[in-house]
């Protein structure tokens, strides 16, 4: 190498006076641990004054770079070109033969030379976008051009050019270590063996520069391992702090500033909640744990040094003269940019062995070999460097690099610092943005690779607590207690698992509802955050061939380990937590979200090598547990019917399992916990409307602790509300949620009908096997999440796959004999009234696309009325009362079809049909009959009471346990005449719509009899001699409108005026009266409920009836001693046209068919019985009506 002119000399130590003060000690550094293209880098942050610095020019494309490959120099993509530094001497360290030196350097050696750094002839020749993003490794590339000179130049040339002095050389290394043999000084460590060495024979010391270099790193180790009584680098005065800055992603020195910005979701707001800010910085959370006296320290700053890469030649003074860095930024820097700048090849030689070296020793420390043997469950020395960002740039994979061939030196190393990342995210939380750090560290260590091979991710599944067997019955929340990913899935918002977040953002006196948003928001980023890196960990395991075995294999764990959280009734202590399980969810969205239906095997849960456990009691769509067993026999017995399980399809259906037991439990816990918070403000506003009462008694204290009690748990419900609010009602989250079910519903929808998505109902009548095996939730789930995302996030719907969701709703409804439950039906009728624009305004658009659908248009009405009459029997034992609430909501959504004009055609066409719209009239009547004699006696009761307690003094009298009981039954008719009058309202309207289109089925003999008796009872109720018992204070309060009830009930006569229904209504002897009528027309005219002609109409009416009662006591007959052979058996009268069941018995017609309507079953064994099914008796009815003119006394009959 020749001389340095005079000229050269100057200007390198003007660049290296051009350094100022650095940064404040300990700013964090910031850089990602692997590739750049992997991490976003961060900008020029704000110096001391505030003002951000001036951009550095961009690097240019001919910088030099060491890109470090996974193969050895034989196999490497370099080649034989490349050229390979490391082999290493033993000699020359007897200086250091009182420690165990020798047998550890040999092994230093040994690691250098059979995993030394590559230099990749190639990498010089690319811009900065092709970097080798697996390594990341970029700083110390040695171009072709100067590989080629010195292979070509000759060697006396490349001699006289080429070398460096001797003095240069170990000046250039003892600034890149910071050692010194000659003199002790504040910013250097002094090396008293090196220097006796020197002192004695300086011509011995070291046989080349290999040797220096190592015997001055063990000197450097075996003093911080040796010494207990005070810090050997405490003359370093920056050894002991974080590196403060280090070569960024994009080839520019940044500084990071010490952090104001890692600070809380509220931002500025935060005081508002009386929280106090996040941490200032990374280094207050993870830098204290780096010991003062580290032994890495030295090593790091050595690579850092030399990991400021001289990627411009013109431009780098212009670097140092713009930007101040610290004392560390010395000659060396200066001596390392110039000299390979000018590709001095004995000096790139140097820096590469030092690098290699460093890297080795570093190696060694981590391994215990320079101290005594560390075991793998002590934290590494190297995660405290991890958790703050604060390494060299590229350290870490190649630290991988040459390491992960020798699987005991690789497990030894990085098995600590995966033990150590674990430690570490258990101590986070959302109350700060600490928890990032061990994530990122972990995924940027998961995305190393080598080739195909990605070493960490071997290890991690290699971990003994990978995915651990169950050892109690509470094996949910044993997996994620102890599996090694457990841990990190565990970061949650939610109050039930972490009470920091809601203890700091939701618990001051001064929540708003915008700060409350604000912060919601702030933290549903941070939950972003932080899943994106668990997606990246799981993502880069699966990706790696072979540990997406064993990653598959945890995830199926997850979902099988926590099938009692689908339970209705569970112990949490024996499941994951809810934010465990919607973190796992999350990273199965990302990884299914771009799986395509023709990939996945919808036999899959029937494969025997699948890995999900679906129990045979798992109730089916259709099959029962016999049919299901029958057809797995015979589907098993054929192994050659399935085919490998692919990736896609295992993905898919652990998503959707996954979302059975994540989403849906959160849904359910949401909506108990505001049952709860009802209950409780409830609660509180009785003992404080009441506490004139109670105050004076003795039970007062009692009632005090119990009001005390009852705040603080609404306030800890409010907070674990907010909480929820969070993790639960992320749009993002629903949205994907929503998009998967779509995704589903596809696969439903084909597996039904291949021709999907041209469908054609009704479906074929025999219903495929596959889908009558598939679990009951696959569908009810959907139903499930919709009915929460209407309540509480609807504009989530509008979303383009809405489409498949509305003919999914549609298909199912108007198929009910392709789903055996019919609740299950009943929750997608349930979707369809939530939907309704009368019950949620924000979800027109959805419901709109439901009536105008296609398939809507011509079949949902009619199955909508087949439901409502099969409903009256579910077999459930709370069916008389669930029926009630299933068609309140049909006749709800009845009526919004009827005003869409496109469904008036399917509505007349089922009005003239028969059979199924005189069964749907039939359930109307006998619904109205119940529900208004319920509520109305219900409002009877309140009526009482409330004159009770309008006495005051007579009130008083009473005993206190008396006035409780009165109370508590004043409370139990309120709730019930509410519910019972909201749907005998509906089903009264529902009649008066009907009757306004089409008369002639509710004049039939089966129904118009009974609906002359109710509408005669009711008005019998409002208007009759005890109408004054059902006027209560506050009507409104329960829903009662009399006169818009006594209106509909008099249209609905008039609407019906005609012969028959005058004959029906004076055959009524129970309610009918001519007073009655009188009273009715009265009331009418006094309340204006109705016009003049209407009163005029309705008294006509209740003439024609008059006429007919008189007529039929003129020739009223008395037929009660009849023969028992002529008397229908069910209800003891006289039979006019007798038929025969199929069970032998005779029954009247009109009686068996008035049974018929309610339950299609012979009243004497509960066969199914059909009208078909009956047989005419001409002979009985012969002799009956013979008997009865004989009666008469001739009169025909």
């Amino acid at each position: 190498m020749e001389e340095l002119s005079a000229d050269e000399i100057r200007r390198r130590r003007l660049a290296r006076l051009a350094g100022g003060q650095t940064s404040q000690p300990g700013t964090p550094l910031s850089t990602p641990l692997t590739s750049p293209q992997r991490e976003t880098p961060p900008g020029p942050l704000p110096g001391p004054s505030g003002v951000a610095p001036q951009p550095l020019p961009p690097a240019s494309s001919q910088s030099l770079g060491l890109n470090v490959h996974s193969g050895t120099p034989a196999t490497s993509p370099v080649g034989t070109s490349g050229v390979v530094y490391g082999s290493q001497s033993s000699e020359g360290v007897s200086s250091l033969s009182s420690s165990p030196s020798n047998s550890l350097e040999t092994q230093s050696q040994s690691l250098s030379r059979s995993q030394s750094m590559d230099i990749d002839t190639a990498s010089c020749e690319k811009s900065m976008s092709q970097v080798d993003v697996d390594s990341g490794i970029e700083n110390m590339e040695v171009e072709e051009s100067d590989r080629r000179e010195k292979r070509n130049l000759p060697e006396k040339e490349a001699s006289a050019n080429s070398d460096v002095s001797e003095e240069q050389a170990l000046q250039l290394i003892c600034k890149i270590l910071r050692v010194s043999w000659k003199e002790q000084d504040r910013d250097v460590i002094f090396l008293p063996s090196m220097a006796a060495e020197f002192h004695q024979n300086p011509k011995d010391v070291y046989s080349d520069f290999k040797d220096l270099i190592g015997q001055i790193l063990m000197e450097v180790l075996m003093m911080s391992t040796q010494s207990r009584v005070h810090n050997p680098f405490a003359s370093l005065t920056a050894t002991s702090q974080p590196i403060a800055a280090a070569k960024s992603p994009d080839h520019r020195l940044t500084l990071v500033q010490p952090s104001s910005q890692g600070g809380s979701p509220m931002g500025p707001s935060a005081g508002s909640f009386g929280a106090s800010s996040l941490s200032n910085t990374r280094q207050a959370a993870f830098a204290s744990r780096i010991p003062p006296s580290s032994p890495l320290s030295v090593l790091f700053f050595a690579l850092s040094d030399m990991s400021q890469d001289s990627s411009d030649d013109d431009s780098e003074e212009e670097d140092f003269a713009r930007v101040q860095f610290g004392s560390r930024y010395t000659a060396a820097r200066t001596i390392i940019c110039y000299v390979v700048i000018c590709s001095q090849p004995n000096v790139s030689q140097l820096l590469s062995n030092i690098r290699s070296q460093c890297i080795s020793h570093i190696a060694l420390v981590l391994q215990g070999t320079l101290t005594q043997p560390r075991s793998p469950l002590h934290q590494s020395l190297l995660v405290p460097y991890l958790l703050c960002r604060n390494l060299p740039y590229g350290f870490i994979p190649e630290l991988v690099r040459i390491t992960h061939q020798e699987e005991g030196a690789f497990s030894q190393i990085f098995t600590p610092i995966l033990h150590g990342l674990a430690l570490a995210v258990k101590e986070c939380s959302f109350d700060s943005d600490n928890f990032k750090f061990p994530l990122m560290a972990l995924a940027e260590l998961c995305e190393i690779k080598f080739g195909k091979t990605h070493p960490v991710c071997n290890l991690v599944t290699s971990l003994p607590l990978w995915c651990p067997k169950p050892l109690s019955p509470g094996c949910g929340r044993e997996i994620q207690r102890l599996s090694y990913m457990g841990a990190f899935l565990s970061l949650s918002v939610f109050a039930e698992d972490d009470t920091k977040v809601g203890d700091k953002y939701f618990s001051g006196p001064a929540i708003t509802i915008e700060n409350t948003r604000v912060v919601s928001q702030s933290l549903q980023h941070y939950l972003e955050s932080a899943r994106g890196d668990l997606f990246k960990v799981l993502h880069n395991i699966l990706l790696n061939g072979e540990t997406r075995e064993p990653a598959l294999n945890y995830m199926a764990s997850l979902v099988n380990y926590n099938v009692k959280k689908a339970q209705m009734q569970t112990d949490d202590k024996l499941v994951s937590t809810d934010g465990f399980m919607l973190s796992f969810l999350w990273v199965l969205q990302q990884l299914s979200m771009k799986i395509k239906l023709e990939t996945v095997d919808p036999y899959y849960i029937f494969h025997p090598r699948c890995r999900l456990v679906v129990s045979l009691e798992e109730t089916r769509l259709k099959a029962t547990m016999e049919e299901l067993k029958s057809w797995l026999t015979d589907l098993h017995e054929d192994p050659t019917k399935f085919s490998e399980p692919k990736f896609p399809t295992e993905c898919f259906f652990l998503t959707l399992h996954a979302h059975h037991l994540s989403i849906l439990p959160g849904c359910r816990r949401y909506i108990r916990r505001l049952r709860a918070i009802r209950e409780l403000n409830r609660t509180v506003e009785e003992l404080k409307n009441s506490e004139s009462q109670w105050k004076d008694s003795p039970l007062a204290s009692r009632h005090r602790e119990m009001l005390k009690r009852c705040k603080t748990q609404l306030k800890k419900l409010v907070r674990a509300k907010a909480c929820a609010d969070v993790g639960l009602l992320d749009e993002n989250l629903l949205r994907r949620c929503l998009q998967f079910y779509s995704t589903v519903i596809q696969l439903i929808l084909r597996m039904v009908d291949p021709a999907y998505p041209n469908i054609n109902l009704p479906l074929h009548p025999e219903i495929p096997k596959s889908f009558a095996a598939l679990p009951e939730f696959y569908i009810e789930d959907v139903a499930e999440f919709l009915l929460f995302v209407v309540q509480y996030s609807p504009q989530v719907l509008y979303e383009p796959c809405v489409q498949d969701i509305v003919t999914f709703l549609v298909v199912f409804i108007c198929s009910q004999n392709y789903i055996r439950n019919p609740y299950l039906i009943a929750k997608l009728v349930e979707v369809l009234f939530v939907t309704n624009p009368a019950v949620q305004p924000r979800t027109q658009r959805f419901s709109e696309m439901m009536e105008n659908h296609p398939l809507s248009v011509k079949q949902l009405v009619p199955a909508l009325m087949k439901f409502y009459t099969d409903v009256e029997h579910t077999g459930a034992t709370s069916e008389f009362y669930d029926k009630f609430t299933i068609r309140y909501h049909i006749s709800t959504i009845f009526k919004s079809l009827w005003q869409n004009l496109a469904h008036h055609g399917t509505f007349m066409e089922e009005f003239n049909s028969g059979k199924q719209f005189v069964r749907y009239i039939n359930m109307l009547i006998n619904d109205t009959t119940f529900l208004l004699d319920e509520s109305l006696e219900s409002l009877k009761r309140i009526h009482e009471v409330q004159e009770e307690m309008k006495n005051k003094e007579q009130w008083e009298q009473l005993p206190r346990e008396q006035q409780q009981s009165r109370q508590s039954q004043l409370t139990q008719d309120e709730r019930v005449s509410r519910s019972y009058l909201a749907l005998a309202t509906e089903t009264v309207e529902m009649f008066h719509i009907l009757t306004k289109q089409v008369q002639k089925p509710f004049l039939r003999p089966e129904l118009g009899p009974r609906l002359a008796a109710m509408l005669n009872f009711n008005l019998q109720q409002l208007c009759g001699p005890k109408c004054r018992d059902l006027k209560v204070e506050n009507p409104e309060k329960y829903g009662f409108e009399p006169k818009k009830l006594l209106d509909q009930l008099t249209d609905i006569y008039l609407q019906l005026d005609c012969a028959r229904f005058a004959k029906a209504i004076a055959d009524d002897q129970r309610s009918y009266s001519r007073e009655l009528f009188e009273e009715v027309i009265s009331k009418m005219r006094k309340a204006g409920i109705k016009s003049s002609i209407a009163i005029e109409k309705f008294k006509l009416l209740s003439d024609k009836v008059e006429e007919i009662v008189a007529k039929n006591s003129q020739s009223e007959m008395d037929y009660s001693d009849a023969p028992d052979e002529f008397k229908d058996p069910l209800m003891d009268t006289l039979m006019t046209d007798p038929v025969i069941l199929p069970s032998g018995n005779i029954m009247d017609r009109s009686i068996i068919l008035r049974h018929l309507l309610n339950s299609p079953t012979d009243p004497f064994n509960r066969q199914p019985l059909t009208e078909s099914m009956l047989e005419s008796v001409p002979e009985l009815k012969e002799k009956i009506h013979t008997w009865m003119r004989e009666k008469q006394g001739g009169r025909p009959v």
